[in-house]
């Protein structure tokens, strides 16, 4: 097993952490390896929290919907963690086990509906090639309003950042 790249800062060691941790704490309800590696910078931190609460807990997306992106983004980045942690969430979305296993097929199995098939071709255009082709966002665009688009690529992004974050220090490995 490889070691976590970067000391994991144990909750209440650092008086000059307490509001941030108090913040991760009644959003999160406890201070997961992520965080604990996250708190070497307070700023990031702060500002890690603020933004992936915004795209957890207050976007229009769908719970459904966005568990969905995030499980593919996570197979895609090869961030098992970020699956492991994220099965909870999408059971409680109301998605199956069977669809929440499928997120690791490549291809994509036939099982998802329309608008699920087309958030996680999304997830796959962002993770893997860059960038999304017209026809692609043409779908999304007749699918999801201005806000909705914003909310939905910004899931796709701040996901890829949390496992690619997650995969480089090594965390959860």
């Amino acid at each position: 097993m490889n070691e976590t790249r970067v000391p994991l800062v144990q909750a209440g060691t650092r008086p000059e952490l307490a509001e941030i941790e108090a913040r991760i704490l009644a959003e999160r309800g406890r201070i997961s390896p992520l965080y604990q590696a996250l708190l070497n910078s307070a700023p990031i931190a702060a500002g890690w929290e603020h933004m992936l609460t915004a795209v957890r807990k207050q976007s229009s997306i769908p719970a459904d919907l966005r568990e969905l992106v995030i499980l593919r983004v996570a197979v895609l980045n090869r961030a098992p963690y970020e699956f492991e942690a994220h099965i909870p969430h999408a059971l409680k979305a109301g998605l199956g086990a069977e669809k929440i296993e499928a997120c690791r097929q490549t291809p994509l199995p036939d099982l998802f509906a329309p608008r699920e098939r087309l958030v996680l071709e999304l997830a796959d255009a962002m993770s893997c090639d860059i960038e999304v082709a017209d026809a692609l966002m043409a779908a999304i665009k007749d699918s999801f309003d201005a806000t909705g688009l914003v909310e939905l690529v910004a899931t796709v992004a701040a996901y890829n950042m949390v496992s690619r974050f997650l995969v480089a220090l090594r965390i959860g490995h």
